[in-house]
């Protein structure tokens, strides 16, 4: 069939989903989902403020997490499983993968039910376009149809870069979004105030979705996608730059970057694990020296400005 997908679902301890999910998300340019259940009650007073959870969550076992990767009809599933399996083995993960086919609506719609409404920083909620009902609380809505794209604002190292970036808007003034994903930072950059934001991809789909988005909460005439390499395709410089990437990528973009930051200004990145913080502060120390770091569980976000 045309849409059929396969679905790969990969069981590892919970201790170990970060490093694993990083591996699965080498593996397909569109993001993955991951169901995590070790900080359940942590999480939901965070950041759904409820303490009443349902009973099936609760028995959900809180020392294994599941990680899905879609594998598209145009590529190989093998592929992937050879890959997920030398590098989990490498790595030393112990884990138990499963593969089945599934339509593609099935698997875009899947995910869905895990993501809600969600506080960002001191004035941002990140609302999924399929939730009706939700209660702003004075808080600038940011209405968010992720696609395929990476970037909802609940994990971890999207929510550190939201925050960063709330800190050091510059209203008025142009935004560099490098690996723009889902576009959720250009579109929160727009509505803090800066005047302007461009988003650049080399995934059309990330581009066109991003697009999207920036039209859906009424920025579209002031955000300008991109598709290609960040060297090639942006011009100019920006007093706040944002790339929200894993760590290869950060560091194989640091030496552009620097291009395209104005000579007082911001460069915020993550998506760094905290195991490879020394290695990426080490290489971008040549353009770069760190202003501010932030850490939640395990992933590291840093502001940086450019050495004099």
């Amino acid at each position: 069939m045309q849409d059929q997908w396969t679905e790969l679902k990969i069981e590892v301890p919970a201790d170990q989903v970060d490093k694993a999910g990083d591996i699965a998300n080498m593996t397909v340019p569109y993001g993955i989902y991951i169901e995590d259940y070790s900080h359940l009650e942590e999480e939901a007073m965070e950041i759904a403020h409820i303490d009443l959870i349902d009973d099936a969550l609760l028995s959900r076992d809180r020392t294994k997490a599941w990680i899905h990767v879609y594998i598209s009809p145009e590529d190989n599933p093998e592929e992937a499983v050879s890959f997920l399996t030398e590098r989990y083995t490498a790595v030393g993960i112990p884990f138990v993968l499963s593969r089945e086919d599934c339509r593609q609506e099935d698997w875009i719609n899947n995910w869905k039910k895990y993501f809600k409404p969600i506080p960002v920083g001191e004035k941002l909620l990140i609302r999924p376009v399929w939730e009706e009902q939700y209660d702003a609380n004075g808080r600038i809505v940011l209405h968010l149809e992720p696609g395929l794209a990476f970037g909802t604002g609940t994990h971890e190292t999207t929510r550190l870069c939201l925050e960063l970036l709330e800190k050091y808007v510059r209203p008025g003034q142009p935004f560099l979004d490098v690996g723009c994903g889902s576009g959720i930072l250009s579109v929160a950059a727009l509505l803090l105030g800066m005047s302007s934001a461009v988003g650049v991809d080399i995934d059309p789909l990330a581009v066109q979705t991003a697009q999207e988005n920036a039209a859906q909460n009424g920025v579209g005439d002031r955000f300008t996608g991109i598709c290609g390499n960040l060297a090639d395709s942006v011009r100019g410089t920006y007093p706040v730059v944002a790339a929200n990437i894993v760590a290869d990528a950060i560091l194989l973009l640091s030496k552009d970057a620097s291009r395209f930051l104005s000579e007082d200004g911001i460069y915020i990145v993550s998506g760094i694990i905290d195991t490879r913080e020394a290695e990426v502060i080490n290489i971008l120390s040549e353009h770069f020296q760190v202003v501010e770091r932030w850490e939640e569980r395990g992933w590291v976000a840093l502001a940086l400005r450019l050495r004099s």
